[in-house]
């Protein structure tokens, strides 16, 4: 029986994602995309859609938003709500580390 490897890495911030590519990293259409960048819930709108390029922190939290609406059938909002709270987490971990103190 073929076991089917699933192969991760981390996206160099140098390296942007198109539309398409940041798409088929998080496997959902490019449409989905578009809609949670139009929302506000997912890079930056505020240039034109043809222009829209994603570092690994757009990787990072797309995988999530994907994650949390097709495993918890959570709606756009909702998961961005909770990657947010999930974020702001790591970044206060961080805080605590930077100050000596324990993260966890």
């Amino acid at each position: 029986m073929p076991q089917d490897d699933i192969l991760t890495g981390v996206v160099l911030d140098e390296v942007a994602l198109t539309v398409e590519d940041l798409a088929q990293a998080c496997a959902v259409e490019s449409q989905w995309v578009v809609e949670r960048v139009e929302a506000g819930l997912l890079g930056s709108a505020s240039v034109k859609s043809v222009e829209w390029r994603f570092v690994s922190a757009d990787l990072a939290r797309a995988r999530r938003l994907a994650e949390l609406e097709r495993d918890f059938d959570a709606n756009q909002e909702l998961a961005a709500l909770v990657v947010d709270l999930i974020e702001e987490v790591g970044r206060l971990r961080g805080r605590l580390r930077a100050a000596g103190l324990p993260a966890d």
